[in-house]
């Protein structure tokens, strides 16, 4: 083969040979091993982005190249091309072995953040129409994936935000991104929460919080706090979660909205928790009344609407916490009739709340041996965070022998 210029013409120039769009490659890279997008081979064919180095293996089978001759390309393209962001580009993806390492191991996960947290502070440039579609097509949820696979998908967009954060924009369009930049960047934080890593959660709802506020987009700024609240509210603070989702409820105003009943329900959580159980009771009425007006993409199945199945999902948990259980057990029942996504978390978090039930209802024992069952039946990528969390909720409560046996499970 004649040496190529560059890796966009090695990868056209195969292409084109064996007569395949890249659709038919997209589908090959992807049962290669990872999940790649047309988008993707357009941006490497055009040169706009380099293939990161977890592609390498996939891309020398599908396009039968040697390890020499995908060097070559790449170094080519490196010696026509001056790079912006070297730094973030070369970073490697990490991959989905890294999903039993623990949220230690992210690669570029903190520097893309404070990329984007920086990239705020100055006016910037870059492709918003795909920036936006990624928001919309990252925001549909786990959708069956754990939380490290959905991590490595978002991360080539993730290094691309930082990049156009950083680039000239006209205003209007300024205002464009940093609202996107506010809905990825949430959207991380919400990952990070679920896997259990709550510093980098609340690095990344600050962050989010901060692109919101320029974009002047209340709703969006509500959506990032009342996310926000969850942390304190999911891992031993509720107190700060009440301070931020008022917050939250402040900015979303009186108009009904996906947001504005998310806030609502993590109140109504939080102040159950911290013993308000008037104002719990209180906030749960408010969600209902605003779960009730909402439609269209205020109530789609997405981490930014608030459909039904989350509203019940919301309410097992609040009525768990104020004790009372026939309630909560109706919240249960309807929100695993609505949960038709192979959503292993949820499933489980329903699981705990019906076991935190029966600790109520007065059966310690049961309580803990259905925790400790939905918890040994976890895919090790579920193990740590936010199930694991409502299992160490359960065990404060209990002591004796259902003690040991859900201690021994969560150990």
């Amino acid at each position: 083969m004649v040496s190529p210029d560059g890796i966009g013409e090695l990868l056209r120039t195969i292409r084109e040979r064996a007569e395949r769009t890249r659709e038919q490659q997209a589908k090959r890279m992807t049962a290669a091993g990872l999940v790649c997008t047309v988008e993707n081979l357009k941006r490497w064919e055009t040169e706009k982005r380099l293939p990161t180095p977890v592609w390498r293996p996939a891309i020398r089978a599908v396009y039968d190249l040697t390890d020499e001759q995908l060097d070559q390309a790449l170094e080519n393209t490196r010696r026509q091309q001056r790079m912006e962001d070297d730094d973030v580009k070369r970073r490697k993806l990490f991959t989905l072995a890294a999903a039993t390492a623990g949220f230690a191991v992210l690669p570029g996960i903190a520097q893309d953040r404070e990329g984007i947290d920086t990239g705020l502070d100055a006016d910037g440039a870059g492709d918003l129409a795909y920036l936006e579609g990624a928001f919309e097509r990252h925001r549909g949820g786990y959708n069956g994936r754990a939380p490290d696979a959905v991590l490595g998908e978002m991360r080539e967009d993730l290094a691309l935000l930082a990049s156009v954060l950083r680039r000239p924009h006209p205003a209007r369009d300024r205002t464009d991104l940093a609202r996107t930049a506010a809905g990825i960047s949430g959207l991380v934080a919400i990952v990070q929460h679920d896997r259990g890593d709550q510093a980098d959660a609340h690095r990344w709802f600050a962050t989010a919080a901060k692109a919101a506020r320029e974009s002047g987009d209340r709703r969006m700024t509500a959506w990032v706090l009342g996310r926000h609240a969850m942390v304190g509210l999911n891992y031993g603070a509720p107190g700060q979660a009440a301070h931020i989702a008022a917050q939250a409820r402040r900015e979303a105003g009186a108009h009904p909205s996906g947001a504005a009943a998310l806030a609502a329900a993590v109140t109504a959580r939080a102040l159950a928790a911290v013993g308000d159980l008037s104002g719990a009771r209180q906030a749960v009425d408010d969600v209902r009344t605003l779960a009730e007006q909402l439609y269209g993409p205020e109530s789609a199945d997405t981490w930014f609407g608030y459909p039904a199945q989350k509203h019940a999902v919301h309410l097992s948990q609040a009525y768990t916490l104020l004790g009372d259980t026939r309630a909560a057990y109706r919240a249960q029942d309807d929100a695993l009739a609505l949960t038709t996504s192979p959503s292993v978390m949820t499933r489980a978090l329903i699981a705990m709340d019906t076991a935190a039930c029966l600790r109520v209802d007065g059966d310690p024992g049961a309580a803990a041996a259905m925790a400790a069952a939905v918890y040994d039946r976890l895919p090790p990528a579920y193990r740590t965070g936010l199930v694991h969390s409502r299992g160490l909720l359960l065990h404060q409560h209990l002591d004796g022998a259902p003690r040991r046996l859900l201690g021994d499970a969560l150990a």
